[in-house]
């Protein structure tokens, strides 16, 4: 990789990615669906078998902590999205972004949107990330090297935050919460 940019970009995305990978490894759709706390954003079965996420009108402590199934749904909303206002027809809007029905398959969903984000990272040049062609989604106007540092924070915050929830999971004391 001759951009020495890129090249770090790349390598925060492989250090973010073997966190979430860590997180996600043996996860189980019981665990996945199970809520930390009896309030905060969850999924909900859609009609074939898949699961529509909530959207909360606010970002604030009082909505409570969201499900892994929330934050799995998440990271493929944002990933999708990213990849398809970047790199497809940028006509992906949240709604027609739904969770497969297990942890396996949710977890193969993002490991599919993982290697598409970075085969089509290998194709950007020095000029690409510079440029502000691509970035339509979450940003306008600002260097698409500026989008792909921010898909690298928010996997690693989505990855804490699938650890964290598997740890009071783990910690919950004998019942399924």
């Amino acid at each position: 990789m001759s951009d020495p940019v890129r090249a770090v970009l790349v390598r925060q995305l492989d250090t973010a990615w073997a966190l979430a990978r860590h997180h996600m490894g043996g996860l189980s759709t019981a665990e996945m669906l199970w809520r930390p706390a009896p309030r905060g954003p969850h999924v909900h079965a859609s009609p074939d078998g898949r699961w529509r996420a909530d959207w909360p009108d606010h970002e604030g402590y009082d909505l409570g902590p969201p499900s892994i199934a929330w934050v799995a749904w998440h990271i493929g909303f944002w990933w999708s999205m990213a990849l398809d206002h970047a790199f497809g027809e940028g006509m992906l809007v949240r709604e027609d972004v739904l969770l497969p029905p297990t942890a396996d398959a949710a977890c193969a969903w993002i490991g599919g949107l993982a290697d598409a984000w970075r085969a089509a990272l290998a194709e950007l040049t020095t000029e690409d990330l510079r440029s502000t062609e691509r970035t339509r989604w979450p940003f306008r106007d600002r260097p698409f090297g500026d989008v792909v540092a921010w898909v690298n924070v928010e996997l690693t915050k989505n990855a804490a935050e699938i650890g964290y929830a598997r740890f009071l999971y783990g910690a919950r004391g004998g019942g399924e919460g």
